[in-house]
């Protein structure tokens, strides 16, 4: 019986029915808050953070995320060393029993970026003017390894590489060039040793001028054997050309085949014996210190 009773009903003396509501008018749930669901929070899932499956309990470690089928799936690890896998669902783990949804943590930035001389890379590099300054090498191989492997650097500090075509050149270049404050050489010299005309040639030279080296005849034996595949640089004879030499005893063909190995070989200052780095760097240094 549906609408509002508004009359007695019979005409019974003394009996008055009580009048009757539709009992499906208002709000059904009234006097009952609606609730909504309470939000699942998104949680960095990082290396390390314990947490609580909510379906069987397993507790441990996160230690590493995977791809599957089932989209991203989590690691952990108990105190036991016992590992599982599970997809990371919305809501599927639990942290101090209260529901989250692990996420993939960020990766973290990488660092500075190096460059082949492991100094840290500048990024949008634009060459600064050059000083007045230079460092000097023997032969057109020093200078393209140099730039090879330091080639940023001298670009950050603006300094010039030159070649001379040997050490008997110098004395008349340094005349030429008039070192000075503001205008200090670098000179880098093959086999540079105790008693040797290298030596003889590169004392006495000022303040203005720096001498450094490497003990080898040829700027090719600073490179390491193990970067150009070989167990070591064969002995050549003295009197006898040594690229040559070495390109006849290792089959690599004429001096130019041998060179476009060596070179190709070198791609960063780990490629070079520490007698030859250390020694550039020197020479990078001396030109840029302020007087």
């Amino acid at each position: 019986m549906r609408g509002r009773v508004g009359r007695r009903l019979g005409a019974h003396p003394g009996l008055a029915l009580p009048i009757v509501t539709d009992m499906y008018s208002g709000d059904i749930f009234a006097g009952h808050a609606r609730r909504r669901p309470r939000p699942i929070p998104e949680v960095a899932g990082d290396t390390g953070l314990v947490v609580e499956d909510a379906a069987d309990g397993f507790t441990g470690a996160i230690v590493g995320w995977e791809k599957a089928a089932a989209g991203d799936v989590v690691r952990l690890e108990d105190r036991r060393g016992a590992t599982r896998v599970f997809v990371a669902r919305r809501g599927a783990f639990l942290i101090d029993g209260e529901p989250v949804t692990l996420t993939r943590p960020v990766a973290a930035p990488r660092g500075p970026r190096r460059s082949a001389s492991g100094s840290v890379k500048v990024e949008g590099l634009r060459a600064r003017t050059a000083r007045a300054a230079r460092i000097w090498v023997e032969g057109v191989h020093d200078a393209a390894l140099v730039e090879r492997v330091w080639g940023h650097d001298l670009r950050v500090e603006g300094v010039v590489v030159e070649f001379i075509e040997g050490l008997d050149n110098l004395p008349e270049r340094l005349a030429e060039f008039a070192p000075g404050p503001g205008r200090r050489v670098g000179v880098l010299a093959d086999h540079l040793v105790a008693g040797s005309k290298e030596d003889r040639l590169t004392r006495g030279l000022g303040p203005h001028v720096l001498v450094t080296g490497h003990p080898y005849i040829d700027v090719w034996e600073a490179v390491r054997p193990a970067a150009v595949g070989i167990d070591a640089w064969p002995t050549v004879p003295r009197g006898e050309d040594w690229k040559t030499g070495v390109c006849a005893r290792l089959g690599w063909g004429a001096p130019i085949d041998g060179w476009r190995r060596v070179e190709a070989a070198v791609s960063s200052f780990r490629d070079l014996e520490p007698s030859l780095i250390g020694a550039v760097e020197r020479l990078i240094d001396f030109v840029t210190e302020p007087e």
